[in-house]
């Protein structure tokens, strides 16, 4: 076993049996594509009424026809009780045509662009070279609403790793947001005390998401004793004083964080090598542990804005009228899941999670 382990707290007086919410949302998913669907579709759809998708495929989505063939294929899975709405987005690269933006402001399915630097993170090598080079459409997207959502990470490599999501909120996203301020900015997946700070620094048009490993790890659970490849994930994790501001901003009750998962399956044999690959599989116990994670914070009263109010107004959707519940009951994460005939590695495998989904979900 590995990682974060929950341990109790003093101040805790009494811990509810029942724990009733909003149904939330998940802001930045990734689903993967064709025999993994059946598995990673299922394992959001059970609890999250929207999730924002990622385009980051081979070859990646850049049209909205794309897109909403991608959707189809994913509806193909949803459960037959389930109302699951993927919402989706587009893969900006350097010759994006800026009518692409124009037609995505005319489907309700498919909402935002995303910024991947070239080369930072799975399936990117497509991504953007130079941010000048997406001048045109960013400039389309601010005039229509289009929210731009970025992989905050520049990737030249004298830069290091664990400084790179600084570097690029001071070299890219400043710049950017001067030259554009009404555009809306998801900074996505964040990690950082820079970060955190930059967000709250700027505008209502600017928002961030932050993932459930981002707030249980540090890089020391990721490094110490051994490399453990199933808590690899790109923006890499930090140290502990970045963990630290990430918690006090989910905690904050502040609308410019919301739940984003970045769930992110990849196969086992594909983690366990000498160059795995990043992203981390939260998606079958996501809402179970930011539960779990509120509770032992004392904050249970703010995950209902963190998980299901905050993202769907910015991104400016109705609010989830369902309701989820979930029980004190303990339960084990299973080893591993299939992607097909291939095993992946779930976040918290083989170990204890203290709350569980209620199967009903109630109206």
């Amino acid at each position: 076993k590995f990682g974060y382990t929950w341990e109790k707290r003093k101040d805790f007086m009494t811990t509810p049996e029942l724990v009733t919410i909003t149904k939330p949302d998940d802001w930045h998913l990734h689903l993967r594509d064709e025999i993994a669907l059946e598995t990673t579709v299922p394992a959001t759809s059970r609890v999250f009424g929207r999730a924002i998708v990622m385009p980051n495929l081979k070859p990646p989505v850049t049209t909205v026809k794309m897109a909403l063939d991608y959707r189809a294929r994913i509806l193909e899975y949803k459960p037959l009780n389930s109302n699951f709405n993927p919402l989706m987005t587009l893969f900006l690269t350097d010759n994006l045509d800026p009518d692409e933006a124009v037609r995505l402001s005319t489907e309700e399915s498919v909402v935002a662009i995303k910024y991947y630097p070239s080369g930072a993170t799975t399936n990117s090598d497509t991504g953007v070279t130079d941010i000048k080079n997406v001048y045109p459409v960013v400039e389309k997207m601010a005039e229509l609403g289009i929210p731009l959502l970025l992989h905050g990470e520049v990737t030249e490599d004298h830069i290091d790793i664990f400084d790179r999501e600084k570097v690029f909120i001071e070299t890219i996203l400043a710049p950017l947001i001067e030259r554009y301020p009404e555009l809306k900015v998801i900074l996505e997946h964040i990690t950082t005390k820079d970060s955190v700070e930059f967000v709250e620094s700027q505008s209502s048009n600017v928002a961030a998401t932050i993932t459930i490993h981002h707030l249980l790890y540090n890089r020391n659970d990721m490094l110490v004793g051994g490399i453990r490849p199933h808590l690899y994930c790109l923006p890499v994790l930090k140290r502990n004083i970045h963990q630290a501001s990430l918690i006090k901003a989910a905690l904050s009750g502040s609308p410019k964080f919301f739940l984003g998962t970045d769930s992110a399956p990849h196969t086992k044999p594909e983690k366990e090598t000498s160059c795995g690959c990043a992203g981390v599989f939260s998606a079958p116990a996501a809402i179970e542990l930011y539960t779990q994670f509120f509770m032992e914070q004392n904050s249970l009263s703010k995950l209902e804005g963190f998980a299901s109010f905050f993202g769907a107004d910015f991104y400016g959707q109705p609010r989830n009228q369902e309701k989820i519940t979930l029980e004190n009951i303990p339960w084990r994460m299973p080893d591993q899941y299939q992607l097909g005939d291939v095993p992946t590695v779930p976040i918290f495998a083989g170990q204890t999670i203290n709350w569980r989904l209620k199967d009903d979900i109630e109206t």
